[in-house]
C-alpha cells in the first residue's frame, strides 16, 4: 500500500460494481486531498451509491456517463434465471414471425388467421414460461415487474391485429408497431437490469422504421431481430450461472 497503487477490487472480482469501485480507490488515494474529507463525506457517497444516485468518487465526462448508461444494475443477477428461458423465447418468436411471413407469402388475408396466430401462440407460450420459471424456484418481485413488461408488449402486438381488421386495413399493415412495442420493452428492462438493453431497444426501433421498405420480408426481419434481442443475452446469462454453479 505504501510503494504501490493499490489494485482495483474488480480485478480480484469481476462482479464488484464499478461506482462501488471507485469509492474503495478514492479511501486508499494516497495523497490526502484525494481521499474522503471526512466520514460523512464517504457516508453521503454510500447512501448515493445504493440509491442509484451519482456518487462523488466518480469521474465525469462522456466516456462516464456512457459507462454508467450501459451498466447492469443491482437486479442483474436475476438474469442469470432467465438465461435459458430466453434461449427457448428467440427460439419461439423466430418461428412465430417465419409463419406469418410464409402465411403472408402464400396469399392469406383474412384478418383472423393472424388474430389467432399471435393471441393463441403468444398467450399460450407465454403462461408455459411461466411455469417453467416458477418451477425453477421462487420468482423475485423485480421478475414480476419484467413479466408486466413483456406482458404490455404482448397486449400492443395482438391489439395491432385487432386494430387493423377494425379500421379496416389489409392485413400486417401496422406489423412495425409490433418492433415498437419490443423496442418499448427493452427500454423497461435496460433501466431495471442493465443499460446494455438500449442497444437492443435501439434494434428494434430501427427495425420498425425499415419494416415499411421491405414488405416482403417485413415480419422475418422483426422475427429476426427480436429473436436476437432475448438469444444473445440468454446465452450470456446462461453461460453465467453455470459457470458460477461449477
Amino acid at each position: 500500500m505504501l510503494e504501490q497503487e493499490p489494485v482495483p477490487p474488480r480485478q480480484l472480482n469481476a462482479t464488484v460494481d464499478r461506482e462501488l469501485e471507485l469509492i474503495c480507490l478514492k479511501c486508499l488515494q494516497k495523497p490526502a486531498e484525494m481521499r474522503y474529507p471526512s466520514a460523512g463525506a464517504l457516508a453521503a457517497d454510500l447512501e448515493a451509491y445504493a440509491a442509484g444516485q451519482p456518487v462523488a468518487a466518480a469521474p465525469s465526462g462522456l466516456r462516464f456517463f456512457i459507462a454508467r448508461l450501459f451498466r447492469e444494475t443491482h437486479h442483474a443477477d436475476v438474469l442469470e434465471n432467465w438465461g435459458m428461458l430466453w434461449i427457448f423465447h428467440s427460439i419461439m418468436i423466430f418461428l412465430l414471425c417465419l409463419l406469418t411471413q410464409v402465411m403472408s407469402w402464400e396469399g392469406l388475408r383474412d384478418h383472423v388467421w393472424y388474430m389467432s396466430v399471435w393471441s393463441v401462440g403468444l398467450v399460450t407460450w407465454g403462461a408455459a414460461l411461466w411455469q417453467l420459471r416458477k418451477a425453477a424456484g421462487p420468482v423475485l418481485f423485480v421478475e414480476r415487474q419484467i413479466a408486466h413488461a413483456w406482458a404490455a408488449g404482448v397486449c400492443a402486438s395482438i391489439a395491432m391485429f385487432w386494430i387493423e381488421w377494425l379500421i379496416p386495413l389489409e392485413a400486417l399493415t401496422l406489423s412495425p408497431a409490433v418492433a415498437v412495442a419490443a423496442g418499448m420493452v427493452m427500454v423497461f428492462k435496460a433501466g431495471i437490469l442493465s443499460g446494455r438493453f438500449y442497444g437492443w431497444a435501439a434494434l428494434n426501433f430501427a427495425a420498425a422504421i425499415i419494416m415499411p421498405l421491405v414488405p416482403r420480408v417485413s415480419i422475418l426481419l422483426f422475427g429476426a431481430v427480436s429473436a436476437l434481442s432475448f438469444f444473445v443475452p440468454g446465452v450470456k446469462y446462461y453461460r453465467q450461472r453455470k459457470a458460477r454453479i461449477t
